[in-house]
């Protein structure tokens, strides 16, 4: 497989994903607005759903924040891949921004250089092996507000489920307002220090009515939503019953002296899409 090929989905999901709403999470606005007892926050709903059809019907973003963007490549382990592959992304990556209009919105260097770099490069890309041929590339528009919410903390194995619950429950009331909701939250539980948040933003990618790859997860994800919900941050932090859309979680084995937990806040303009590549 050449890297080419995956610069060319690249190409076409971006165009893609920053006019469209994913079609799961705009079902679940729709909703959420049938649902909402607030005025206040079924008017929010509404201009979200009017949004997002706008933005389709015209080919116009879905937000101002256009954006990083996020490359996750799943690998067959069977797959030979030939040529530069984070070239040929953030060259798919500029043309997209270029040809579509978008706003650029990489600096240089976090610290040493500010200056934006013009062409919304580079992409944030990741890449992981799994059986058989073929790969998958799932890309994803993230915007600052949502990911300057996020927050991770490294807990003591005895705080377990319920210290899980609480972290991500004080991450929403602290820093929800700023991420634009009603949210999709990413949870990662597991892995390493450096592993957990890349956890917690593939959460984000699992479509809104699958359930988790482990079931056990199931009640968890349902309680932490449920008490999002009764914190009343509502749509666009206005107030209401709708503060998020979904609780997503993952888990990973870690150390045995270990608990990392992070989250990942996905805003009420989820841009993402998951392509299959023989």
């Amino acid at each position: 497989m050449d890297a080419s090929t995956i610069g060319g989905v690249v190409r076409e999901a971006v165009a893609q994903v920053a006019v469209r709403l994913r079609p799961d999470v705009l079902a679940a606005l729709r909703e959420a607005a049938i649902r909402e007892r607030s005025d206040r926050g079924r008017e929010v709903l509404g201009q979200l759903i009017e949004n997002a059809r706008i933005a389709e019907e015209d080919g116009v973003p879905l937000c101002q924040d256009t954006g990083t963007v996020w490359v996750w490549l799943e690998l067959g382990a069977d797959e030979c891949l030939a040529g530069d592959l984070q070239g040929e992304i953030d060259l798919a990556v500029s043309q997209a921004y270029r040809e579509a209009g978008l706003r650029m919105s990489v600096a240089g260097d976090a610290l040493l250089d500010r200056s934006n770099t013009g062409d919304n490069t580079p992409a944030f890309v990741d890449v992981t092996l799994r059986p058989g041929t073929g790969a998958t590339v799932h890309v994803m528009l993230k915007g600052g507000g949502s990911d300057n919410s996020s927050a991770m903390r490294m807990l003591d194995p005895t705080d377990g489920p319920d210290g899980v619950r609480r972290f991500v429950i004080e991450t929403i009331e602290a820093k929800a307002t700023g991420a634009c909701p009603p949210l999709v939250v990413g949870v990662g539980v597991g892995g390493t220090f450096d592993k957990v948040g890349v956890l917690a933003k593939r959460a984000l990618l699992r479509p809104l009515t699958a359930p988790p790859q482990d079931t056990r997860l199931a009640d968890l994800e349902a309680e932490m939503l449920a008490e999002i919900n009764a914190l009343g941050i509502g749509p666009a932090g206005l107030g209401g019953d709708t503060t998020a859309l979904a609780v997503h979680a993952i888990t990973a084995p870690c150390h045995i002296a270990a608990l990392p937990v992070a989250v990942n806040m996905g805003c009420c303009a989820m841009r993402s899409v998951s392509v299959d590549v023989d």
